[in-house]
């Protein structure tokens, strides 16, 4: 199948290599400027009245949590189109997301228990939304399990390409798993519920910048190993086709 015109960047991984030299790390000094006066406006905020000090985990919780679930979808898109379309730069993209979601995911659910902690009187419970984010992290896990175990690397690409895209079904869960089910999990209130009980600004400022720093921090790492993947595949079919000769 065909891709879309305004997807031919994809086919040209020379092109991608020019622009990722630059952009990585521009990106990276651009979370730098982002996440650092976050940080600084989080641990100078005023305790919360219910939450006391523990608020301050909240801007790196809600951004890492908000980051696992932006990555998946990342990784979703970019195996369709490795799938699809068989574009060598997606299924690249796809493999070098994967770890990076993992780990923004267990930042979620490590950080999630230090704040549960004082606040529920537990480290863990099996809540909904606590629950289908493990199962993300589980997913995250199985797809790099599953691109570990098979030898044949377009075989591991086509077989963990289908299991990240079947586990796209699991961010709605995530997402309105607050509603669904009655959880202990509180619900969103970073502009405002229902209720009109929206996030103070001393809070939401830095929540924000945290969210934009890491969301630049993911690029540019996601760029500078998706680049370390293209030197792979270039070095082993450098090598095959010396072997070969």
């Amino acid at each position: 199948m065909k891709l879309p015109r305004a997807l031919d960047f994809l086919q040209n991984p020379e092109r991608f290599m020019t622009v990722s030299r630059w952009l990585a790390p521009t990106l990276g000094v651009l979370a730098a400027a982002l996440i650092l006066p976050a940080l600084w406006l989080t641990l100078t905020a005023p305790g919360d009245y219910q939450q006391g000090s523990t608020v301050v985990l909240l801007p790196i919780h809600v951004a890492a949590a908000w980051m696992s679930m932006f990555v998946y979808a990342c990784l979703g898109g970019a195996c369709f189109l490795a799938l699809v379309f068989r574009q060598v730069l997606a299924d690249a993209a796809a493999k070098a997301a994967a770890p990076l979601g993992a780990v923004f995911t267990a930042l979620t659910l490590i950080i999630g228990s230090l704040w549960g902690r004082p606040m529920w009187g537990t480290w863990w419970v099996w809540d909904a939304r606590i629950t289908s984010v493990l199962i993300l992290f589980l997913l995250y896990l199985s797809y790099l399990a599953l691109r570990a175990a098979i030898e044949d690397e377009t075989k591991a690409s086509r077989m963990a390409s289908i299991l990240a895209m079947v586990g796209l079904v699991n961010l709605p869960i995530i997402h309105f798993s607050v509603v669904w089910w009655n959880s202990l999990h509180q619900g969103s209130s970073t502009f405002g519920a229902d209720d009109g009980d929206s996030l103070p600004t001393v809070y939401l400022v830095p929540l924000l910048l945290m969210v934009l720093g890491f969301m630049a921090a993911f690029g540019s790492l996601w760029l500078v190993r998706i680049r370390g993947e293209v030197w792979r595949r270039r070095a082993r079919a450098a090598a095959l086709r010396a072997a070969g000769a």
